[in-house]
């Protein structure tokens, strides 16, 4: 039977062979998938609230991946690895942990030196990481949670609502999230940063 996805517009499409990693082969619609997918990350949710994590750790390579394994772990093989082809977005495959190590020292840096307010800090990490692409998939869902526990384990705020809407189906919620993260690619993070304590 195998599996036959619909994208929605700011969907990223799985090639061939990472469909093929699909751990649960009885999966054949967008519905299924999203639903073990979810299950999976609400299993990332309740574990990064329950744990402490050290600012150093959450900006590394080695979080970030292990988020990613953590939220598609039962679903994916290539959950928490690097993409190993090139998207319709992102860098080059072969710049990403380059240009992350980037991301990490600029936050860093941003936190050491206030430059910018908490909130914005943390959803500028979380829009670079999205337009850096690191995975086959989940990027914008990673993104949202990496955002959020850098708000709430460095900055001891509270989680981002991202408008308490689910980003990942048709909606107006959805829409208004493109179109701040467009806005975004431009230079003007506000509306991301609004959009994300709605």
């Amino acid at each position: 039977m195998g599996l036959n996805l619909e994208y929605m517009d700011g969907q990223t499409p799985l090639d061939e062979d990472e469909n093929d990693g699909l751990l649960i082969k009885t999966i054949s619609t967008r519905g299924e998938l999203d639903e073990f997918e979810q299950l999976n990350i609400e299993k990332a949710i309740e574990w990064t609230i329950s744990r402490k994590f050290k600012t150093e750790y959450i900006l590394s390579e080695q979080f970030v991946k292990l988020l990613h394994y953590k939220m598609f772990c039962d679903t994916w093989l290539w959950a928490g690895k690097f993409r190993k082809t090139n998207k319709n977005i992102g860098v080059d495959k072969y710049l990403i942990g380059e240009e992350l190590k980037c991301l990490i020292d600029d936050c860093l840096f941003w936190i050491e030196n206030k430059t910018y307010p908490e909130d914005e800090i943390a959803i500028r990490f979380k829009h670079r990481l999205v337009e850096i692409h690191c995975f086959p998939n989940g990027n914008g869902r990673h993104s949202r949670l990496m955002a959020d526990v850098i708000i709430s384990k460095i900055f001891e705020k509270n989680y981002f609502t991202w408008s308490s809407s689910n980003l990942n189906k048709k909606s107006e919620a959805r829409t208004n999230y493109l179109n701040a993260i467009k806005k975004g690619d431009k230079g003007f993070i506000q509306p991301l940063i609004k959009f994300a304590r709605l």
